[in-house]
């Protein structure tokens, strides 16, 4: 959250926003972005203690997260990723995506 947890605006209120490669640079700045505007946030990534950090910044300002642990490059992990914040949060509004690597022959 912002200087002294004061939210920005409320555009993402009692939004879900799903964030994959949220536990670390441009996805971790982008879910707590989110949560400043008012979004409740499912972060997934492989990387636990660092999703997990991510959630604890943003709960400790305020702010609703969870982390998932997901591997996106394996179906059921996604399957299971957005099942998770569906029986969490009722629904899912949003989804970004970050820290994805696409591997092409040279």
């Amino acid at each position: 959250m912002p200087q002294g947890g004061i939210r920005l605006t409320k555009h993402l209120e009692n939004k879900v926003a799903l964030i994959t490669g949220g536990n670390s640079g441009i996805g971790r700045a982008t879910a707590i972005r989110f949560a400043q505007e008012g979004a409740k946030v499912v972060i997934a990534a492989r990387r636990v203690a660092e999703g997990e950090k991510t959630v604890q910044v943003i709960k400790d300002a305020g702010g609703d997260a969870i982390f998932v642990k997901v591997d996106v490059s394996q179906a059921d992990d996604v399957e299971a990723m957005v099942d998770e914040a569906v029986k969490t949060y009722g629904r899912l509004d949003s989804s970004s995506h970050f820290g994805l690597a696409i591997e092409t022959p040279v």
